[in-house]
């Protein structure tokens, strides 16, 4: 909703929120969960999308790429490929079509996108659903420099609780759509309604007479086939 990819049902709370394109250029980007490139294209034109809701080109320019649209279009290219692919160690594949990558450098041009948007808040959505260990240490580390080189805020969200609890300095905890729990990781991670939603209550005697009762109860008779006798 934050970012109208999903619209809601409430009227005057729609009318309160902005297009797409002007929540981009205040500073919102975000990756999503299912990968959403342009498998067609290369990884290149896939990141320079991002920047689009920033470009000051009118159709016209563009039609022509004359003057303004060649000028922006050249400044657009540097910038991209001297710090967000570069950051995100992606140089390689820059003229690859995003079809022939594998999931997890599908992920990190996601995310190199996102960034081209020039965020001030980033939202990534499970950034490492699916990925081995190796990616995503890689990708944890590249959340971490986001935030320590570039200034953007970071708002993830993932079932990863060991990343989750590395990265982050404030945590929100969701049962069923309800808050349980919120802090510093430290503090929810002691939290008694966090280890009994995702833990279990931990009580291991009422456990055990669980399993005893089930033992104890009565299994249902099997019904026996009836027998369909003939008279000789």
């Amino acid at each position: 909703m934050l970012s109208s990819t999903v619209m809601p049902r409430n009227s005057a709370m729609f009318w309160k929120l902005r297009p797409r394109p002007s929540r981009a250029r205040l500073g919102l980007g975000r990756s999503f969960q299912n990968i959403a490139l342009f498998r067609g294209m290369t990884v290149l034109d896939n990141i320079k999308l991002g920047r689009h809701a920033h470009l000051r080109t009118n159709v016209l320019d563009a039609l022509l790429y004359l003057g303004r649209a060649r000028r922006e279009e050249a400044e657009l290219r540097r910038d991209i490929e001297e710090r967000i692919i570069d950051f995100l160690e992606i140089d390689h594949i820059r003229h690859a079509p995003v079809a022939a990558l594998s999931y997890g450098l599908q992920k990190r041009v996601e995310m190199a996108r996102a960034l081209a948007m020039q965020p001030r808040i980033l939202m990534l959505d499970e950034p490492v659903a699916g990925m081995n260990r190796e990616e995503t240490e890689d990708m944890a580390r590249f959340i971490l420099d986001v935030r320590a080189e570039w200034g953007v805020t970071v708002l993830m969200v993932e079932h990863d609780m060991g990343m989750v609890m590395d990265l982050s300095d404030h945590v929100v905890v969701l049962n069923f759509g309800q808050v349980i729990a919120q802090g510093t990781p430290a503090v929810v991670q002691a939290d008694p309604e966090v280890n009994r939603a995702y833990l279990g209550a931990g009580d291991v005697g009422e456990l055990r007479r669980r399993l005893r009762g089930a033992s104890a109860r009565p299994e249902p008779a099997t019904p026996q086939p009836a027998l369909a006798q003939r008279a000789a």
